[in-house]
């Protein structure tokens, strides 16, 4: 079954989608963890736009420091945080049963629903389940992850890797821009 979004694009209401809200690190750049970011600020916008993007489960990794979530959202701990970001993925990733993973970072506060769900509706057309936002000819979050690519990741990332290296290795992850909905900037420093 098949379905209208907000923005008028077909969403499958029964595909399952779970959101990862990457937000484990200590953000030494930034000065303090940044899912304590404008007072909690930068954590509900990524819950938001996730859960009202198209996410029916959506979760926090958390590492660095450990706050409570907003709902709907559920935390998971990334135990070995500090061993980069591909521990975050790992940890996210196996919280979550779904067929697509959308991926996204607590430090792109600008990422609203709207990019979730645009990012997200080709990711489902799509046939390799793959899509990344892109932002003019920059590469962005949300990226989305059709699970049966989730084993390949996992086996590919380690350190302070993401999901980066397994889709520039790829010649069908659907590029989607999403300018004209946000600047997809991710923020370093204060």
């Amino acid at each position: 079954m098949r379905t209208l979004g907000q923005d008028r694009t077909l969403v499958s209401v029964t595909t399952t989608v779970a959101g990862v809200l990457l937000a484990a690190g200590a953000g030494t750049r930034y000065g303090m963890p940044k899912v304590l970011a404008g007072q909690g600020e930068w954590l509900k916008s990524g819950v938001d736009a996730l859960h009202h993007g198209g996410c029916a489960d959506v979760v926090v990794v958390l590492g660095a420091a450990i706050v409570e979530v907003p709902p709907p959202a559920r935390a998971v701990v990334a135990e070995a945080w500090a061993d980069g970001l591909s521990a975050s993925l790992r940890a996210g990733l196996s919280a979550v049963d779904a067929e697509y993973a959308v991926l996204h970072t607590v430090d792109t506060p600008d990422i609203g629903a709207d990019v979730v769900r645009r990012v997200l509706t080709e990711a489902i057309r799509s046939a390799s389940g793959l899509a990344r936002a892109r932002y003019g000819h920059v590469p962005g979050h949300p990226v989305v992850i059709a699970r049966r690519h989730w084993p390949a990741l996992l086996q590919q990332i380690h350190g302070d890797e993401g999901a980066r290296a397994f889709l520039a290795d790829r010649d069908d992850v659907v590029s989607v821009d999403c300018a004209d909905l946000a600047t997809g900037r991710d923020i370093d420093v204060k």
